[in-house]
């Protein structure tokens, strides 16, 4: 068993078993202790899986946490916070300032940690020993790549919180774009008026804060919203973030759709970056108009070290 998809389905069918034994499970991952709770001496209304900083606890901290609530069949992948002891140090502003609360997102009388705040929600359906997870916001299938780019984005966002080296779990080539791509959004944002996308497009400031990376929506956060500054019209732009080719145009389409519906922008523009370019994005372009494609290059430069030794 190696995929992290693998492993949440156990745990969600060990969830409905009865079965409170955790000694299964990865003690680690991602340079993270994991900790698996399915209750203590009866079985819990919300198993639980976190993954801890070494100098952190459960009882008192702050991690990324997956709540599964099973009377409700829905899976919450959570910016945890402890309910048992309050802890000195916490998710940042941004987090805790303008995320929803795991009470707010159910609006209903739950079980526990009512206080943590919501990063990805999943419902969760089994048919014939088989799970499946949607995104309730969309009804779109949550696939294996999915799931591990949630994982991924999470965890990697943490481990900044908590000054914390990141490391990737997987060394193929496609992983290690993921990874830099996750950090070219914080780049792309930090250097805007230094970038191609900068001459031509305005990030989007409101009441003095910058609101266009993650952009929020009610379908998912927009990567990037941007306006055009010329025409004044919406910029969506995304990034191929460890996805299938087909995923990321049709991700800028309901993104487009949903500016045009909501902002009644008619002329919205999809942008999508990515490390590489293949048929199938040039293929599923071909159906979707007004989107462009921007590739980007890493560059990686060894210099020789010449020391003041001399023999």
């Amino acid at each position: 068993m190696s995929t992290w998809k693998e492993w949440l389905d156990k745990f969600l069918a060990q969830s409905n078993s009865g079965d409170l034994k955790t000694s299964a499970y990865p003690k680690e991952w991602s340079n993270l202790r994991t900790k698996v709770s399915f209750g203590m001496g009866a079985p819990a209304r919300v198993p639980w899986i976190a993954f801890v900083a070494p100098d952190m606890q459960v009882s008192k901290g702050f991690y990324p946490v997956y709540l599964y609530y099973k009377e409700l069949q829905t899976l919450i992948f959570a910016y945890g916070v402890s309910e048992t002891e309050e802890s000195s140090a916490s998710w940042p502003a941004e987090i805790m300032n303008s995320t929803q609360t795991i009470a707010a997102y159910f609006d209903k009388d739950i079980p526990r940690y009512e206080d943590s705040f919501v990063f990805k929600a999943y419902k969760i359906k089994s048919e014939g020993g088989k799970i499946s997870y949607s995104y309730p916001e969309t009804g779109q299938q949550a696939t294996e790549k999915d799931l591990e780019a949630d994982l991924n984005t999470m965890l990697a966002y943490y481990m900044k919180t908590v000054s914390l080296p990141q490391t990737v779990s997987q060394t193929d080539c496609g992983q290690g774009l993921f990874y830099m791509e996750k950090e070219l959004e914080n780049f792309l944002i930090a250097n805007w008026e230094k970038t191609e996308l900068g001459k031509k497009y305005d990030l989007i400031i409101q009441e003095g804060e910058l609101i266009s990376q993650q952009y929020k929506t009610d379908i998912g956060p927009i990567d990037i919203l941007a306006k055009d500054k010329a025409t004044k019209n919406f910029v969506v732009i995304e990034l191929k973030k460890n996805q299938t080719s087909d995923d990321t145009v049709g991700q800028v389409a309901r993104y487009m759709g949903w500016i045009r519906k909501t902002k009644g922008d008619k002329n919205v523009k999809g942008i999508i970056i990515a490390g590489t370019y293949d048929k199938k994005l040039d293929y599923a372009l071909s159906s979707v108009p007004n989107v462009e494609v921007f590739l980007y290059e890493v560059n990686f430069k060894l210099n020789e070290f010449k020391g003041t030794h001399k023999d």
